[in-house]
């Protein structure tokens, strides 16, 4: 009895033993592979020690980047008086697009209705005290005041700013040795990347979100500038202005407009464009770039079927303005820009980049594809003018008419009618523009899908005049399902002429 219990007892001691051993060599392997040493895939092939340190790579500690950049950041207050209280919202979106910029943060309590105070963020570029933010942020400000992340609270002045991308630089002066936000290069960022948020949302000073870059490049306001940076790492009212970081800690945007609609799209401008600025700042208090005085789209494979073009790359004329460069040299809508002196242009971004980095006053010479014919033109850049810049009350020109679906909708789905001169000068079409006025778009036709809207005037289609109703009837008669059109028209409120291309469907 006594020799059956002892073995009993070893065997059980035994197992017990066994399974211990193997929970902790499980819990030791684990953390092997987590720390990136090499381990046996599924299929038994040998995890290469690259794969385990990009794996390990990814897992960023935020904490790190934090500590080491949060010194810089600071937290801006603003003052204005007078009709400027009346704070502007920025740049103008419609219903649909991403709300445009912070308004400032209302502090409550007793405040005269003629002043108005604002909040948002900056980050330090060097230690004598230069801050980068928002445009909006400062934008009519008569005092703005800094609080450091040491508590000190002091005055700043404006040195200068950029309505256009939004971006504005501050000096706190007398400070010397102050802590550095050190900046990154944004042309490498991808998709899909950590990035933190930190600022001073409704005040809540030095907060710190975390998220990915969710799209590159995205255009809010104006097609021609804009190049935000997407996140959904949160940014609220009072982040305007403050830094993006990637996980090397480095600053590779400014936090700047959020949407409306949803708790998770926020957008940067990429700290590649401000840096690029800041010398200009410094110097004039503004930023000057070329100018040709076009408007541009990309040449993409419906444009090329539809107008029957000889290239596939480069960018489309669609607008020249009155007295430009681009008008004075005789460039005309159609004519397609593919390269600028001598280097190739693949697209509109491309050219409106390399243009805009361009001194007013020097020359371009641009080679031109023109009705299948090779031309070249030279012209002298002249400074980009100042956006104009709508109230956010402003409405777009409106037509009284809304109809209803019409037999001379046809497969476009439009409705349209002659332009007198009463309604043209009434939404103040310019004289040389004759077109027909559509007064209605069907849902779900093909002009809808195409981006189509009313009150906009239709000058051609696929390079044929439309000066009268029964001109436009006689074309969209002859139009059949599967086509690929072309439409040029004029947008009152934008005072613009646009080339947009629909795909046309049985109905």
């Amino acid at each position: 009895m006594s020799k059956r219990f002892t073995l009993v007892t070893v065997s059980l001691t035994a197992i017990v033993a066994f399974l211990v051993g193997a929970i902790f060599a499980g819990g030791v392997a684990r953390s092997a592979v987590t720390a990136g040493a090499p381990a046996k895939a599924g299929g038994g092939r040998l995890i290469s020690r690259a794969a385990g340190a990009a794996a390990t790579a990814s897992l960023v500690n935020f904490a790190d980047v934090v500590e080491r950049i949060n010194p810089a950041v600071v937290n801006i207050d603003t003052v204005m008086r007078g009709r400027d209280a009346r704070r502007r919202r920025g740049r103008t979106a419609a219903p649909e697009s991403p709300d445009p910029f912070d308004e400032p943060f209302d502090f409550g309590g007793p405040r005269d209705r003629d002043t108005r105070r604002g909040a948002g963020s900056g980050f330090i570029i060097d230690a004598d005290g230069s801050i980068l933010t928002n445009h909006h942020v400062v934008d009519r400000a008569e005092r703005i005041t800094v609080k450091l992340s040491d508590g000190r609270t002091v005055r700043a002045r404006l040195v200068g700013s950029d309505a256009d991308t939004d971006i504005a630089l501050i000096k706190v002066d007398g400070e010397n040795g102050l802590p550095v936000a050190p900046l990154g290069d944004s042309s490498t960022l991808r998709t899909g990347e950590w990035v933190c948020a930190i600022g001073n949302p409704l005040g809540y000073e030095h907060s710190v979100t975390v998220g990915v870059i969710s799209f590159l490049g995205r255009k809010l306001f104006d097609k021609s500038l804009d190049n935000y940076i997407q996140t959904d790492a949160a940014i609220n009212f009072g982040n305007s202005g403050g830094p993006l970081i990637n996980s090397r800690g480095e600053v590779i945007g400014i936090n700047t407009a959020i949407s409306s609609r949803a708790s998770s799209i926020g957008f940067a401008v990429p700290i590649n464009g401000a840096s690029s600025a800041v010398p200009q700042l410094r110097a004039r208090g503004r930023v000057s770039r070329g100018y040709m005085g076009v408007g541009l789209r990309d040449v993409d494979a419906d444009l090329e079927r539809s107008l029957k073009l000889t290239v596939d790359h480069g960018a489309l004329v669609q607008d020249v303005t009155a007295g430009s460069p681009a008008d004075r040299a005789g460039l005309r809508p159609y004519d397609i820009i593919t390269s600028l002196d001598d280097r190739a242009i693949a697209s509109d971004d491309q050219l409106i980049r390399e243009i805009s980095a361009r001194a007013p006053g020097s020359a371009a010479r641009l080679r031109l594809v023109r009705d299948g014919h090779d031309q070249t033109f030279t012209l002298k850049l002249t400074e980009r003018p100042a956006r104009d810049r709508q109230d956010a009350g402003d409405a777009a020109p409106q037509t009284p008419e809304r109809g209803k679906s019409g037999p001379d909708t046809l497969l476009l789905g439009l409705n349209v009618r002659d332009l007198d001169r009463q309604t043209a000068d009434r939404l103040e079409v310019p004289r040389d523009i004759k077109g027909v006025l559509i007064t209605r778009v069907e849902p779900m036709s093909s002009s809808f899908d195409g981006g189509i809207e009313r009150g906009t005037v239709l000058i051609e289609i696929n390079r044929q005049r439309v000066e009268s109703a029964a001109e436009y009837r006689r074309i969209a008669r002859a139009v059949r399902p599967g086509d690929i059109l072309t439409l040029f028209l004029y947008a009152p409120d934008l005072d613009q002429r646009q080339l947009k291309t629909i795909r046309v469907e049985g109905r």
